[in-house]
């Protein structure tokens, strides 16, 4: 602690000796710094800020009518044009900027200036899932010494933002439609080759086209199977009209009619001999179901089915002979088993005409197609390659139309306004300067000169150190010191250095007054310069 209260007072007894270079050196540092803060122009800063809506209600009504718009990169592709070299120098044209401009290298200088103090920045607020739409606040800022004149400019590229946003889209849709017209009007020509080479060979090739039914080989296909299902039904119809006429032969056309119980006698309710056979034989056949055959029941059910069979016989044979049968009165009815199988067989025979009919067309259509076994191949083969690349040109045709439709509409969509710019602050620029900053300025050049005045007084003692005391003497080299003459102060010798102390402090005092007072009205101070210099 000692050494360093030592060291301390040695620096200070080094800045005392030497205190007017130091006091000197500081008002010439501080005035001559604060002769440049105050001539420093002075910069003006305009801004303005625009909130670009990408979420406009036009945008979901255009869902899958209309080519969606990147807004986004045209924007990022527009605010770097912005800071471009001719961009800035339409910029620098429209508003007098190059005014003093003479030669291409000062145009340079200018460009290059306004390349630094330009400021776009961007601020995003809500951004969907897929990251593409976004709402964004941009900010342009430009400094200079006229204040108009950085209005002036921010309003200029605040313009060129919002016009080069949607000019760039309205060119780029109008020369995607031109392009389109272009690629459209080629396609129609080789859509109308295509639909008139294919009309061309339908027409020579007549009945060989593949069509909803198929091509050569599955016509024909279609033919044999056909021809052998008609076969097929035609076998079935065949056996069934030969079982039907066994049938036929088998049955009689008329049935006994009525006749009396008992021989001679006409008492009694008469009894059709048929029906009553057949309700024998009904009979003996549920008795099967109970007994066997030597069942007595079943034995004289049989006996009697026997007599009324011939007794049906004889009526049929005196019938046929021209009697009136066992001496009675008979009568005919026709067997309505016979009309039945009749009926039958004729329905028969009219299946099988038209199913011979059928086969005989399918077996002409075989013949037909057969013909062209060589040929088939090679036409299908060309109608293929034909159908293909009018199908290929239709789809591209198409394809087109509806792209220079939707480009059609997305260039309406952008004139009626598919992007909103709302300007949340408009052009303005403070009035007072935001640069030089000169109340920091002025303090900072004041501590700067104080620190090079006392660093200029302490660079003697830095450089060849004094030894202000006997304990630095011995510490510097190591020996005792025997002893020390101190100096003997009159008091005229006081009264000088109490003066002497005086004028430092007025002196300093004074420095950091007049550092107050430029800090306070350094503005005034500035305007008063450059009065005075103009």
């Amino acid at each position: 602690m000692n050494e360093l209260l030592s060291m301390v007072y040695g620096f200070a007894r080094a800045v005392w000796h030497r205190r007017w270079l130091a006091l000197a050196a500081a008002w010439v540092v501080a005035l001559v710094a604060w002769l440049v803060i105050m001539s420093l122009p002075d910069r003006y800063e305009a801004s303005a800020k625009v909130f670009v809506d990408a979420r406009t209600p036009l945008r979901p009504v255009l869902e899958g009518i209309a080519i969606q718009e990147d807004y986004e990169s045209q924007l990022a592709l527009v605010r770097e044009a912005l800071l471009s070299r001719p961009q800035l120098e339409a910029v620098a044209r429209k508003t007098n900027l190059d005014a003093s401009v003479t030669t291409p290298s000062q145009m340079d200088a200018l460009v290059s200036r306004l390349q630094r103090q330009i400021q776009i920045t961007t601020t995003t607020l809500v951004g969907n899932q897929a990251g593409q739409i976004r709402d964004t606040i941009y900010q342009i800022s430009y400094r200079h010494p006229n204040r108009e004149k950085s209005v002036e400019v921010v309003r200029t590229l605040l313009d060129n933002l919002t016009e080069g946003t949607i000019s760039g889209n309205r060119s780029g849709s109008s020369e995607a439609q031109g392009f389109l017209n272009q690629q459209i009007a080629e396609l129609e020509k080789r859509l109308q080759g295509a639909e008139g080479r294919l009309a061309d060979f339908k027409k020579r090739n007549i009945g060989m086209i593949p069509g909803e039914d198929g091509d050569y080989f599955s016509r024909l296909n279609q033919e044999m199977a056909g021809l052998q299902k008609a076969e097929t039904d035609l076998a079935v119809a065949l056996s069934r009209r030969a079982e039907l006429k066994r049938q036929l032969d088998g049955s009689r056309v008329y049935l006994p009619g009525t006749s009396n119980a008992g021989s001679g006698s006409n008492i009694g309710a008469p009894v059709d001999v048929t029906l009553r056979r057949q309700e024998a034989e009904q009979h003996l056949e549920e008795l099967l179901l109970r007994y066997t055959n030597k069942h007595p029941e079943v034995i004289a059910t049989r006996e009697t089915i026997a007599e009324l069979k011939q007794r049906e016989e004889k009526e049929l044979a005196d019938i046929a002979a021209g009697g009136m049968g066992s001496g009675a009165i008979r009568s005919l009815s026709v067997n309505p088993v016979y009309q039945q199988i009749q009926g039958q067989l004729n329905q028969v025979q009219v299946d099988i005409a038209s199913i011979q009919g059928a086969a005989e067309q399918h077996r002409a259509e075989i013949a037909n197609l057969r013909t062209f076994v060589d040929q088939a191949p090679e036409i299908e083969q060309e109608f293929a390659r034909l159908d293909r690349d009018y199908g290929v040109t239709k789809a591209q045709y198409d394809q087109l139309v509806t792209r220079r439709e939707q480009a059609r509409v997305s260039d309406d969509a952008a004139r009626t306004g598919i992007v909103r710019f709302d300007t949340i602050e408009p052009p303005r620029a403070g009035v007072a300067p935001v640069w030089p900053k000169r109340s920091l300025l002025v303090i900072a050049s004041l501590i700067a000169a104080l620190g090079l005045g006392v660093g200029l007084a302490l660079l003697p003692q830095l450089l060849s150190p004094a030894f202000s005391d006997v304990t630095s003497l011995e510490r510097k080299f190591g020996l005792t010191v025997l002893g020390s003459v101190s100096e003997i102060r009159t008091n005229e010798r006081r009264a000088w250095e109490h003066m002497q102390l005086r004028k430092v402090a007025i002196a300093g005092l004074a420095l950091v007054a007049l550092g107050g007072v430029l800090a306070v009205f350094g503005g005034a101070g500035a305007l008063m310069l450059r009065n005075l210099i103009a």
